[in-house]
């Protein structure tokens, strides 16, 4: 899924399912779709699959922040 038709099918608060691609310090990156978010906080193992909620939307910058549904 491309960036805009990711925006256009979602918005906050929705819940989705993704994988875990990266686990950083500050959080774990989640891939739902070819789309990459950045759920803070979060330290889950690389290539488990977690339901994350939308918490924020930035589509200038092509990014997402991501929680724990």
């Amino acid at each position: 899924m491309s960036w805009q038709n990711f925006i256009a099918r979602h918005q906050v608060g929705d819940v989705v399912d993704g994988v875990v691609t990266a686990r950083m310090p500050f959080g774990s990156f989640v891939e739902y779709d070819g789309v990459t978010g950045l759920a803070h906080q979060q330290s889950w193992p690389v290539g488990a699959r977690v339901s994350v909620k939308i918490l924020a939307i930035d589509p200038e910058n092509q990014r997402f922040s991501l929680a724990a549904a």
